[in-house]
């Protein structure tokens, strides 16, 4: 299989143009979608090329967008729709907590319900309150939904092509910080090319990776830094300036967690950090510190810490001190390592 550079808009629109041309019951839609091929360009030229009644327009209706995607599924179709941002998400939830996650439940495994909802999450952009939310904790929180994460080109196609084979609804987070390319972890320099970066060589073709199945993208014996999305590149850069000898483990798919991966490393370094975007009270990282300290207890040397996004409405002007960088996490490593 031939592979080239990608970045994560590309390798996205990769994932669903395999994914339309090897089943014809894949179809991509939302505001902005079809003729324009998104806000970001994430599905440019599939509508080109599979036609306006597999990847088309929609109102600007999330309720709607979302509902139209229960159906399709219920009917025997692999919808894929697009949020144009996740702070729009909420007028679906009621679709996609009472409808999308409750049917397998409720028709005794009769009904599937595969459906991946795309959606541009988190800051980077100055985008402000409305364009910069990271509302994965409501999504973890819902039992039947999955809910993924990348950090890289590779892993997004290979994520987003397993999603959509998957038979249960998926909530396919994209960092729109690294959408053109990843950056050394500081917020204040510029973003370095993908080029550069070993997990931008995608294969052209099919792949797949194993939702629930985390990657140790960093070594070590004295720590465990736990992060997803971005902020897999913001904790490998703190960690690499202050020289600590860390695993950092990139959990790309939150539900279901690879808590096995998590523990393993939790029992043999003694320590954990866990670092995310969103804010910090009943952030995913208070899941995260819950199940390690009640499978790690006996092997803890320090107690754990978070560094997270503050409890406020997301700032615009402020936005590179509101996201966690490497002088928090440094903090907090330094705190960590001390006990």
């Amino acid at each position: 299989m031939t592979s080239r550079r990608m970045n994560m808009i590309e390798a996205i629109n990769s994932a669903m143009d395999v994914a339309m041309g090897r089943d014809e019951r894949v179809v991509v839609f939302g505001e902005d979608v079809g003729y324009f091929g998104g806000v970001f360009r994430a599905t440019a030229g599939l509508q080109a090329k599979y036609g306006a009644t597999r990847s088309f327009d929609t109102p600007i209706t999330e309720c709607g967008i979302v509902g139209v995607a229960v159906g399709m599924a219920a009917y025997g179709l692999r919808p894929v729709p697009e949020i144009q941002f996740a702070d729009y998400i909420y007028p679906a939830l009621d679709q996609l907590v009472s409808e999308a996650a409750r049917i397998r439940y409720r028709s005794a495994g009769q009904w599937a319900m595969p459906i991946t909802v795309r959606s541009p999450f988190g800051g980077g952009i100055f985008g402000g309150q409305t364009h910069s939310q990271s509302p994965e904790g409501i999504f973890t929180h819902v039992a039947g939904l999955k809910t993924v994460i990348p950090s890289t080109p590779y892993d997004a196609k290979g994520l987003l092509l397993a999603a959509i084979e998957d038979n249960d609804p998926v909530i396919f987070f994209e960092p729109k910080r690294i959408y053109n390319g990843p950056f050394d972890g500081h917020y204040d320099r510029p973003v370095q090319p993908w080029a550069k970066h070993p997990a931008s060589e995608v294969p052209e073709g099919h792949y797949t990776i194993a939702l629930g199945k985390a990657a140790v993208v960093r070594d070590g014996q004295d720590l465990t830094v736990l992060a997803y999305g971005t902020m897999v590149h913001v904790a490998l850069a703190a960690v690499e300036e202050l020289g600590v000898d860390a695993d950092v483990i990139d959990l790309r798919t939150l539900m279901p967690l690879d808590i096995d991966t998590i523990e393993a490393s939790v029992k043999k370094t003694g320590r954990c950090l866990i670092v995310h975007e969103a804010t910090r009270t009943s952030g995913f990282g208070a899941e995260l510190a819950a199940q390690v300290q009640e499978r790690c207890f006996y092997h803890l040397e320090a107690p754990i810490e978070r560094v997270t996004g503050f409890d406020t409405p997301y700032p615009h002007s402020l936005e590179w001190a509101y996201f966690p960088g490497p002088i928090r996490i440094g903090m907090a490593i330094e705190k960590v390592m001390a006990e």
